[in-house]
């Protein structure tokens, strides 16, 4: 099964990276892009909070609130947040359970060995919560670029 562009987003709680309760919930009435990345401080998840960084006033400008989803925990969400100083939130997802209601949880391949892992993917969600967009083939280097581009289509 996997969500797709018209469901409703699934709703959690979690934490972010200083240990405050995050729901999605709390976040009705605005647009959030919700990505799944592996793992802080890596060479593509690195490349992919910077192109949000990088962007993140012309995507606040357009009314996103963007949230970054992770299997690491606060402590390493906040060493990930300083060292590249992101301006948007990471959540802590250390069991796993956003990967896995939003189904991107799943085997991957890497140098010919397979694993379970986290499936790069953005989801665009309305003010109502309802998933506009779904990216599965996130561009780490341009992802802001592929959000607003699936936007103007």
């Amino acid at each position: 099964m996997s969500l797709e562009k018209g469901m409703i987003a699934p709703d959690f709680t979690t934490t972010d990276q200083n240990g405050k309760t995050v729901r999605l919930s709390d976040f009705l009435g605005k647009k959030v892009i919700l990505y799944f990345y592996p793992k802080d401080d890596t060479p593509g998840c690195t490349k992919e909070a910077c192109n949000f960084r990088d962007h993140h006033t012309e995507l606040e400008d357009k009314g996103f609130v963007v949230l970054g989803v992770s299997p690491d925990a606060e402590k390493k969400h906040q060493k990930f947040i300083e060292k590249f100083s992101l301006p948007f939130t990471l959540l802590a997802d250390t069991d796993k359970s956003i990967a896995n209601k939003y189904f991107v949880w799943g085997k991957k391949k890497f140098m010919g060995k397979e694993y379970e892992g986290i499936l790069r993917t953005t989801f665009i969600i309305d003010e109502k919560g309802l998933i506009l967009h779904k990216i599965t083939k996130v561009s780490v280097d341009n992802s802001t670029q592929q959000i607003l581009e699936e936007l103007s289509v």
